[in-house]
């Protein structure tokens, strides 16, 4: 038998291919239901929302076909915003440019054409220096940085950029500052996104195909004699082991770990995430699919709209957003609970989103992870961790097995990829 550890997409898609392969499995989750952050959750009487925002944007026609034939969805066009200092900015930032100040754009445009090279790029803030100049960098990308990674850009590596960015040329760094910009600069054409059940229905096809049990929460592997045991007493023996749980969580629960592994997972560093989610009574409160806040005073790093994702999200006449905080080792926690929850209600009311009266239900709720944070203490500890797991026969898949920064569909792909390492018996 193969256990698989964690029942989130990357669990659930290793599942499913040793499924169509017919070789037993079993998935265990801690958690209640399946979905990890794919999952979702319901407050009042139809409010849905995502563990943070979810719209697929894949490439790999594997994934696209999967989640088509799982469910009707709906397609949006990538139209998100950024909100500065009271103003609001097509996304990308740096391609969009028009509605700030002249002073403001001529600051960011001299430092633009006057950029330095620099012929070694040591860490992200280098790279973001060489790209846009010292304005930009300090006044956005510096302030979001923070935000979403909790560190500042000098003390993270450039390994995860990939093609996230837009790097604008200066004739459309100009374009972007004279004239509003039609053109989608973002590097997706197309989100999709379920008509009912949220992001996880894209998943339902692959879920109702594999075995899972749920509330099974891992308290020791003992890789010699391949058993494991779970914190409600329960034991299970295993052929072979696939694992999606975190590499910090892992290594922490593996008979006789040596020393230098469990500090290696004590120095890999993730963001956790603080989830607002707020249900309006209004149907046109959001006016953006998703966007971003750079103002530091304002707490969340960005909002997703549930609602103009999919109007089954909530209830007829109604409308939603949740918004995102981001706190790690590096960063604490500045507010929590109810005073996050009214620090948002208070800044939405500043930003002329909604009215008091227009709130009709709201929630508080903490993922302990959210994103991996690419910090020069990654890629060595990362490859200690694994090559550890390898010797004592554990496959790690996943955004935090493999401890990348993988949307959805690179997730779902590292679970087959998992998968695809045990043989047919």
């Amino acid at each position: 038998m193969v256990a698989i550890l964690g029942a989130g997409i990357a669990g659930i898609a290793a599942g499913y291919h040793l499924s169509q392969r017919g070789i037993e499995h079993t998935i265990f989750e801690k958690n209640s239901s399946w979905g990890g952050l794919c999952d979702n959750f319901s407050i009042g009487e139809g409010f849905l929302f995502d563990k943070f925002v979810h719209l697929s944007f894949t490439k790999s026609e594997v994934v696209k076909n999967l989640f088509q034939n799982n469910t009707a969805f709906y397609s949006h066009k990538p139209e998100s915003s950024n909100y500065y200092k009271n103003l609001w900015l097509k996304h990308p930032v740096q391609n969009n440019l028009a509605p700030l100040s002249i002073d403001e754009k001529i600051r960011i445009i001299e430092d633009f054409v006057a950029k330095p090279t620099l012929n070694t790029i040591q860490n992200y803030e280098d790279w973001l220096l060489v790209q846009f100049g010292t304005y930009f960098k300090e006044h956005f990308s510096e302030k979001y940085t923070y935000k979403y990674w909790t560190l500042p850009s000098k003390e993270l590596s450039t390994d995860w950029l990939g093609s996230r960015i837009s790097i604008p040329s200066l004739e459309v760094l100009l374009r972007g500052a004279f004239e509003v910009q039609e053109k989608n600069f973002y590097y997706a054409q197309e989100m999709r996104y379920p008509q009912q059940g949220g992001y996880k229905s894209f998943l339902n096809t692959m879920a109702t195909n594999t075995s899972i049990k749920t509330q099974k929460e891992v308290a020791l592997i003992d890789p010699i004699h391949k058993k494991i045991t779970f914190t409600d007493g329960s034991e299970t023996n295993y052929e072979k082991l696939i694992s999606s749980l975190p590499l910090p969580e892992i290594v922490k629960i593996i008979k006789d770990a040596p020393k230098s592994i469990l500090e290696a997972g004590e120095k890999l560093l993730a963001t956790s995430g603080q989830l607002v989610s707020i249900g309006f009574n209004r149907p046109d409160i959001p006016k953006h699919l998703w966007f971003y806040i750079y103002d530091e005073d304002i707490l969340p790093a960005r909002a997703y709209s549930p609602s103009l994702k999919s109007p089954y999200n909530v209830p007829k006449g109604k409308s939603s957003l949740q918004f995102e905080t981001y706190f790690s080792k590096k960063k604490p926690k500045q507010l929590s609970g109810d005073s996050l929850v009214n620090h948002i209600i208070e800044k939405g009311i500043q930003m002329k989103l909604w009215e008091l009266n227009d709130i009709a239900i709201t929630d508080y709720r903490e993922e302990k992870y959210a994103n991996v944070v690419f910090d020069f203490n990654r890629k060595s500890n990362v490859s200690l961790i694994q090559d550890y797991l390898r010797t004592v026969g554990i496959i790690s898949i996943g955004r935090f097995g493999e401890w990348d920064y993988f949307w959805s569909d690179q997730s779902l792909l590292s679970g087959f990829k998992g998968a695809n390492t045990i043989g047919n018996r």
